[in-house]
This record gives C-alpha cells, structure tokens and sequence, in this order.
C-alpha cells in the first residue's frame, strides 16, 4: 500500500512539473514574439532537444537501434502534427492573450475523444459525448465568434487543438510499436528541417510588415539574439526535453486518470503569467469558458480511465 502511494505521488509530482514546464515554455516564446520569427525560435529549440534526446534519452530508452521506425510514413504525418500544432498555438499567442489561447487549445482531449470514436472505432459513451458537447460551448465563449471583439487569429488554437488531437490518434494507432525516443527524434528532425525551410523562404524578412501580430510572427527576419533573449531560446530546448521526459514518466507507473487532471495546472499558471506579466485579466465569460473547458477535460479523462480507455489528455513524447 505504502509502495502504490508512492508511486501515486510520484506520477502526480511529475505531471505538476511538466506542467510548469509547459507553461515555460509558452511564456517564453510570447516573450519573445515581439522581436523574433517563430521559424528561428523552434529550429533553435528543436535543436537542443535534439541533441539532448539523442544523448540522454536514446539511450536510456534501447539505444541507437530504437531510431529504425517500424512506420516511417506515421512518423512523417505525426511530425506535420506537431508542425501545425506548434505553428497555430505560438501564433496566437502571440497575437491573443496567453490564457485565452490556452484555454482554447485545452480543448484537444475532447477533439481526440470523438476522432478516436471516429477513426478508431473506440466506444464513447452518451456522458462523454455530452462533456465534448460542454466542453466545445466553453470555447465558443471564450472565442466569442459572434461578438463585436472576435478576430480569426481566436481559431487558431482551434486549429493547433485540432492537429494535437490527430498526432494523438495516430499515436493510438501505432500502440506499442514505437519507442516514445523514436517518435521524439522524428518529431524534432521535422522541427528542424520545417523551419530551416521557412528561414531560407522566409528568414531575410522580405515578406514582413503586416500589421497582423500573428502574421508578423512568421514573417519577422532572423535577426542575432541578444544574450538575454539567445539563453531564453537554448533553454528552450532543455524545457521541451524535461516537459516530455517528467510527462512520460508521470504516465509510465500511474493510473493514468490520477494524473491526467493534473496536468490542467498548466492553465492555471497561464492565466497566472498572463495577468503577472502582461495584466491580461480574463473576462467573466472567459473565466466561464475556462471552467467549462477544464470541468468537461477532466470528466473526460476520469471516465476514460474507469471504463479502461486509455485517457484523451495523455500525452506521447510532448506536444510542443
């Protein structure tokens, strides 16, 4: 008993200190997003992941001979996935308040619930489809797309929760047959070679100028990072490489409906660093959507695990 109550412990601890890191990691490239390309802040990231996955986590995980992909074309989807993931979410961010977005985005466990219904054949009962249906109404009320202050750029965690959900599915769709470490290289080379490309299309800033925040985002020329900004963008990297390492673990030894909840604090500390650091309060019916959106993903998520699903708000090799 005192064994399984460690473990408990130590799957909540870890799913608390992804979390953190998650949050870091969005807090810092909204920092950032004033002065950089998105392009040149992910390939210096996925840089450093890279490399510390390949020394640290590669060979912690069956060694050199894990990175052989059993589905090479899964992996090539998978890494658009994320591609499409990062680039919409960061894009809000950048252009929308960090716990609208977040919210917003939090919504993917439900997404991943109905095409995994739909793609997968896996049962889904009335309770879980009524919880995406209240966790859908909670995104319009913080989208608002009726109302005098909505902008397009508020779909676009829509769409970043939506391509998160597909890269779930088809890690549901391989199961067992690929190492969480091969996914994760495979994933950080589609980074690299993406927004390598972007920089030789995009890097000299021909193309800038809009007055677009989010547009400008992608547009914006690389430049030489000061100090300050140049540590933000390699930490980075390490932050990523922890988010996924402590996430892997929380889910490795615990129920993963113990810990699925946990990982909502990430909303919490976005709406946290949001008002601390930029003085964006939340409005009543965002606050309304907030709750709607974590209430429905937790549901979710419990349900799943009493019934033996594996939970939507799982997460394999990291989101971002």
């Amino acid at each position: 008993m005192e064994s399984a109550q460690r473990s408990v412990a130590f799957g909540i601890s870890c799913a608390l200190g992804a979390a953190v890191f998650f949050s870091l990691n969005d807090l810092s490239i909204k920092f950032l997003s004033g002065g950089y390309p998105l392009h040149q802040i992910v390939f210096l990231r996925a840089m450093v992941a890279l490399l510390l996955t390949v020394l640290f986590i590669v060979p912690l995980d069956g060694g050199w001979s894990a990175l052989r992909a059993k589905r090479p074309w899964i992996h090539v989807v998978r890494g658009f996935c994320v591609v499409i993931t990062n680039s919409a979410f960061f894009a809000g961010i950048a252009a929308m308040p960090l716990a609208d977005a977040s919210a917003i985005f939090f919504v993917a466990p439900l997404f991943i619930t109905g095409l995994s219904a739909l793609f997968l054949g896996e049962p889904v009962g009335l309770r879980r489809w009524l919880a995406v249906a209240v966790g859908l109404a909670g995104v319009m009320l913080v989208v608002k797309p009726t109302g005098a202050g909505f902008t397009v750029v508020a779909l676009l965690p829509v769409l970043a929760a939506a391509a998160y959900a597909g890269l779930q599915v088809l890690t549901r769709y391989t199961g067992m047959s690929e190492r969480a470490s091969t996914m994760s290289v495979y994933i950080q080379l589609t980074f690299l070679m993406v927004s390598g490309g972007l920089a030789i299309g995009l890097g000299d800033g021909r193309f800038a100028g809009s007055d677009n925040d989010a547009l400008e985002f992608f547009l914006r020329a690389w430049r030489w990072p000061d100090l300050k900004d140049g540590l933000i963008m390699l930490a980075l990297g390490g932050i990523s490489a922890c988010a996924g390492y402590l996430i892997a673990q929380a889910y490795r030894g615990t129920n993963a409906a113990i810990v699925a909840p946990f990982e909502y604090s990430a909303l919490l500390l976005a709406v946290f660093w949001g008002i601390v650091i930029w003085q964006e309060w939340p409005t009543g019916t965002t606050w309304a959507g907030i709750i709607l959106i974590a209430g429905s993903g937790v549901y979710v998520a419990v349900r799943e695990g009493r019934v033996g699903s594996r939970p939507s708000a799982k997460r394999v090799a990291g989101r971002r």
